[in-house]
């Protein structure tokens, strides 16, 4: 407990060192083996597509709805607040995200996911595919 609260107080007591516009890839870093170690947790204040595969994988969507036509698991994500945008065209979800720009999954005191062992591909492959590949929005904290 104790150790708990003292890693909840040094990660609260950080102050952000720098920002990246995440809208910019420009203002993006180069992707190095250790940065999330110190990241702010930028790249999961960006909107995170997937696909209904990785829908079953977070356990958000069954097996047996994958048969189900897209717009109407759509309508039933939308509403419990888990997808805030569906493009039907390509049947891509967009995740929720809290009114802070943070996914839905991301832990707010910890920064870190609450779903890592079932994460989505874009989140998997994240810097290796995206807007600016090899580079990430990372914001460096101390």
């Amino acid at each position: 407990m104790l150790r708990t609260f003292l890693d909840f107080e040094r990660i609260m007591t950080r102050q952000i060192l720098n920002r990246t516009e995440l809208h910019d890839p420009d203002t993006w870093v180069k992707f190095t083996k250790g940065k999330c170690d110190d990241c702010y947790s930028g790249c999961c204040t960006m909107p995170v597509e997937v696909k209904i595969g990785d829908l079953i994988r977070m356990g958000v969507v069954d097996e047996f709805d994958k048969d189900e036509p897209a717009k109407n698991i759509a309508k039933r994500l939308m509403k419990a607040r888990i997808i805030e945008h569906f493009n039907f065209k390509h049947e891509i979800y967009t995740l929720a995200r809290r009114g802070t720009r943070d996914c839905i999954y991301l832990n707010e005191e910890t920064r870190l996911c609450t779903i890592y062992d079932k994460r989505p591909n874009t989140c998997r492959n994240h810097p290796t595919i995206g807007p600016k590949p090899g580079f990430c929005a990372y914001i460096r904290w101390f």
